[in-house]
């Protein structure tokens, strides 16, 4: 009878452990090499891309000479379909649908997977994109376009990076690593990130076409973005890539990693 009581306690404590164990994975030499390089090239590219777009910002030159004429053309396609289709983008991603969706997704992927580190990085890679663009925002403190322009309700908050279009490529961008990471098939890859890419770009349109951003602001978000992609692939490959004859420190899940 004690024996039953105790086993209960014991097995729920071994699956919580069980929860936050990382999960390791097997491979080459050279796939963790490369997946190192993807790590420093993402992050690299993000911050000159960032360095260029934020200068022309600062300095009215540059890449935003193109904003004005951008959002000038924009402004003729106005229809009212058309913008009923991007008020919902900017829904979907914008400060109260994405976190819900983000929420969601992390929380279930958490219980449902015998492992949470997945989940944890996307979090982690959320928050730190919105901490960013609040800071940056601060910093910077660009002005957005006219108000009387906008089709969605009046923003007076600061313009550059855009927090709509960071959290859209954070969550489209880390989601499709880390889920097509564990795969084999990189065409299911490839077309996983080209729909990832899909949805950035409108997720950017949407804030441009609605006049709440201007085009460097979209492209502000997207060059942090993939630093912090570049970042989330360079700790989830030190933390679970193995190579055959290195130590496994916690759970080897490679069988598993396909059901999560």
């Amino acid at each position: 009878m004690a024996q039953a009581q105790t086993g209960k306690p014991r097995g729920r404590w071994r699956t919580f452990h069980e929860k936050f164990v990382v999960e390791e994975r097997y491979m080459s030499v050279a796939a963790r090499r490369n997946l190192y390089r993807t790590a420093v090239v993402l992050m690299i590219a993000g911050a000159v891309l960032f360095v260029v777009i934020l200068t022309g910002v600062l300095q009215h030159g540059g890449l935003s000479a193109a904003d004005e004429p951008v959002r000038t053309w924009l402004l003729t396609l106005r229809a009212e379909p058309t913008t009923i289709i991007m008020i919902i983008l900017a829904i979907i991603f914008g400060p109260i649908g994405l976190p819900i969706i983000v929420l969601i997704v992390t929380v279930a992927w958490g219980l449902l997977a015998k492992h949470a580190w997945r989940p944890m990085l996307l979090a982690g890679a959320m928050l730190t994109g919105v901490i960013l663009a609040q800071v940056i925002g601060r910093i910077v403190e660009r002005h957005r376009p006219p108000i009387d322009l906008m089709l969605f309700g009046a923003d007076s908050t600061f313009s550059f990076p855009s927090g709509h279009v960071l959290g859209a490529c954070d969550f489209l961008l880390v989601t499709t690593y880390l889920v097509f990471s564990r795969r084999k098939n990189p065409v299911s890859a490839v077309i996983a990130f080209i729909v990832a890419g899909i949805g950035i770009f409108f997720a950017a349109v949407s804030r441009l076409y609605l006049g709440y951003h201007w085009m460097t602001d979209a492209l502000g978000a997207f060059s942090i973005s993939l630093v912090i992609l570049g970042g989330v692939i360079a700790l989830d490959t030190w933390r679970t890539a193995r190579i055959p004859g290195e130590q496994i420190t916690g759970t080897l899940s490679t069988a598993d990693a396909g059901q999560d």
